[in-house]
């Protein structure tokens, strides 16, 4: 038992919907969830998977302990039976799903979650609320790094977020093109690289700008950057370069009509010698306001709430369906929701990105109403498979996870990204960057 459980991380009606599947002899007909979205949130291009190596450890830790079982119990949120069977849950079944990092569209079957009814529906919420959140970040993070180009970016907007959720949201960003984050724990747990150094308060803290500055070279060196928006920024710069010589490392700007700002201090810099003293900027940056600073003379930026809050659009709208179940006589039937407008496709699916010279044309999507009949890479020369292996009964691929899991996701958005088409690297509202096609399975 892992001395913390995830296993009420969930809502209430998966676990009625578990104790009616009990005693009405459902519960162990083999199913197929998949986890998807219908659309992409904010009018965006393309979503980014992230949080599958959070979700696989989460899962590990889904269990029933007597904390748990015992606030069931109180709650009369199931009967004995149900409780019973909770107490030796384990899931034992198969995911599937997209790498942590992909690219994602319209109804790419981003997980695929195989078991029986009881050990596959428990795990909605949790599977949910992680992809949602880190997904909705990750995508947001994607487009800031694409609007920076070669410019740096450092995730600081844990002040924004609830205490886990910035931890998450630092990882999501890393994984998508961001350098650092001033977040420790998301250091310590994800090897993410950490930065920070001064904020208004420390000069605040001193009798003068001066003193301050001074007191930071004593502790930092002269590779430090120096927040010179305090008072004044062009006495800022001059009393920065004074202090520390023209060999600073670099000076930060907080406030003010940034491209107009940026422009005057690297001027000043200059006159003033400190030709190699970069500039970062802050102030409530996103993929907007980093794309307008492309002409400036940045060297780096530190983005805070709009990252973490996924740029306004802080949820990913994934959900998690039923799309294939085994009847009582062990044949298999493809089921879908059929509500106007929350429809979902029912069938087993397997995913392919068709390529035309490295460029992505189609997120082809191969159907299939029986089980095994899945479409393997032989029927689709022409596309990339987009689904791995993640879980095979019950036990999680471990290169997915843990900070090695972080990296290899890192590596492999880098990768992915060049195969959007020219249309997908805009920032503003349009159609997916590529259609998604559904096709009859040929295996």
């Amino acid at each position: 038992m892992s001395a913390r459980s995830t296993a009420l991380h969930t809502d209430r009606y998966e676990l009625t919907m578990l104790d009616a599947a009990l005693r009405d002899g459902t519960a162990q007909r083999h199913c197929v969830f998949e986890l998807f979205a219908r659309r992409l949130a904010g009018g965006r291009r393309f979503g980014v998977v992230a949080g599958t190596g959070r979700l696989l450890s989460l899962i590990e830790d889904f269990r029933f302990g007597e904390d748990e079982l015992r606030f069931l119990r109180d709650n009369r949120v199931v009967d004995a039976d149900t409780l019973d069977f909770l107490a030796g849950y384990r899931f034992t079944g198969w995911i599937t799903g997209y790498r942590e990092g992909e690219l994602y569209f319209p109804g790419s079957p981003i997980l695929t979650i195989e078991g029986s009814f009881a050990e596959a529906v428990v795990l909605e919420t949790l599977a949910l609320s992680v992809l949602n959140h880190d997904s909705a970040v990750a995508s947001a993070a994607a487009r800031m790094s694409i609007a920076a180009g070669d410019r740096p970016l450092a995730e600081m907007g844990s002040r924004r977020a609830g205490e886990e959720s910035a931890v998450a949201a630092a990882r999501a960003a890393y994984i998508t093109g961001f350098g650092a984050t001033s977040n420790l724990e998301a250091g310590r747990r994800w090897g993410i690289p950490t930065m920070g150094t001064a904020a208004h308060a420390w000069t605040l803290l001193h009798d003068t700008e001066e003193e301050a500055f001074r007191a930071q070279i004593d502790a930092l060196g002269t590779d430090t950057t120096l927040l010179v928006d305090t008072y004044d920024t062009p006495q800022g710069v001059e009393t920065a370069i004074r202090v520390a010589g023209p060999g600073l490392g670099g000076v930060r700007i907080d406030s003010g009509d940034l491209p107009a700002v940026a422009a005057a201090v690297r001027t000043q810099l200059d006159e003033l010698g400190a030709t190699s003293t970069r500039i970062t900027v802050t102030s409530d940056l996103d993929e907007y306001a980093i794309a307008a600073l492309a002409a400036s003379p940045v060297d780096a930026y530190g983005v805070g709430t709009s990252v973490v809050t996924g740029s306004g659009t802080p949820t990913a709208g994934m959900v998690y369906k039923l799309v294939a179940r085994q009847g009582t006589d062990g044949s298999w039937t493809a089921v879908a929701k059929a509500s106007t407008d929350k429809g979902s496709k029912g069938g087993r699916k397997a995913a392919f990105r068709t390529l035309d010279n490295g460029t992505a044309t189609t997120e082809l999507i191969a159907v299939s109403d029986g089980f095994e009949q899945v479409d393997t890479p032989s029927e689709h020369p022409d596309s990339r498979p987009l689904q791995v292996q993640l879980v095979v009964h019950g036990e999680a691929d471990a290169a997915y996870e843990g900070h090695a899991g972080v990296e290899a996701a890192r590596a492999h958005h880098s990768r992915v990204r060049e195969e959007l088409p020219v249309r997908g690297l805009a920032l503003s509202r349009s159609d997916p960057a590529i259609p998604t096609v559904y096709v009859d399975a040929e295996g």
